[in-house]
């Protein structure tokens, strides 16, 4: 996808191209979360999804969810630097659909793959809103994605918010994006990845946990666990396109004027 400069309506306003593309961005950012998108698709109220696995469950999905972000982030900053390629939007559709057969038949054992392929796809969509992935901290962005759109444990939106999730990752990123530019490398285990994994993974892992309950259902599981991980692959997409599209308007805009016409789109939401 291309993208022409924009036209500025006056010193203060956007373009009304880039603000439908705002609006849109909007709409996939703040709409109901994973956990209500998994409860209408189970057919049964959330809370019954998320007492659906059993509560030893919840240590293994963390140290799981910990280390499957973390191979990530070393694709995302080792292997993300190819070409773009060509027909992005079904190549994004082919990996959702493999994903979730994937994730369907294996579950949890399956998510280090998963999220590599769910990556790739993070990955064509930044590269479509201009994103330069050589810059760590362009790369750092796509695995931020998974913290996205979960809304776990608060129904305050100033907590669970778009811009109160980068702001929550914001320091972490700008310190990794720093070293990885100062050294080359990202240590592995050091500080400043366990903080970036750690914040990115208390989010990540509620929304894994709600997506493995969906799959634990008896009716779901009949119908086909692959169509839960599809909505998962899916909603992880979407989120993806919303946060790019953020961040080429600021680039565009400034950060200042796309936050206040991002914020007044919400409130109308």
């Amino acid at each position: 996808m291309t993208h022409e400069a924009p036209t500025v309506l006056d010193s203060l306003g956007m373009s009304q191209a880039d603000l439908a593309e705002l609006r849109s961005a909007v709409e996939a950012l703040e709409r109901p979360s994973l956990a209500a998108r998994l409860a209408n698709m189970a057919g049964k109220p959330i809370e019954l999804i998320e007492h659906a696995l059993p509560a030893t469950a919840s240590q293994a999905i963390t140290g799981a969810v910990s280390k499957a972000l973390e191979v990530a982030l070393q694709v995302a900053l080792r292997s993300m630097q190819r070409r773009a390629l060509p027909g992005s939007q079904r190549f994004h559709k082919a990996l959702a659909t493999a994903s979730g057969a994937v994730g369907g038949a294996f579950g949890l054992a399956s998510l280090p793959i998963e999220l590599l392929i769910m990556l790739r796809s993070i990955a064509e969509i930044a590269r479509s809103e201009g994103e330069d992935l050589s810059d760590p901290e362009a790369a750092l962005a796509c695995v931020q994605v998974f913290a996205l759109g979960g809304r776990p444990g608060s129904t305050d939106a100033s907590e669970s918010g778009y811009f109160a999730v980068r702001a929550m990752l914001a320091k972490s990123v700008t310190q990794a994006a720093r070293f990885i530019v100062e050294r080359g490398v990202l240590e592995e285990g050091g500080p400043i990845l366990v903080r970036f994994i750690t914040q990115v993974a208390s989010r990540f892992g509620v929304m894994v946990t709600q997506k493995l309950a969906a799959q634990a259902i008896p009716l779901v599981g009949a119908l086909g666990g692959a169509a839960v991980n599809y909505a998962f692959v899916e909603h992880f997409q979407e989120m993806a396109q919303g946060h790019f599209t953020v961040r080429r308007l600021e680039r565009a805009y400034g950060k200042g004027l796309v936050r206040r016409e991002y914020e007044r789109l919400a409130q109308a939401h």
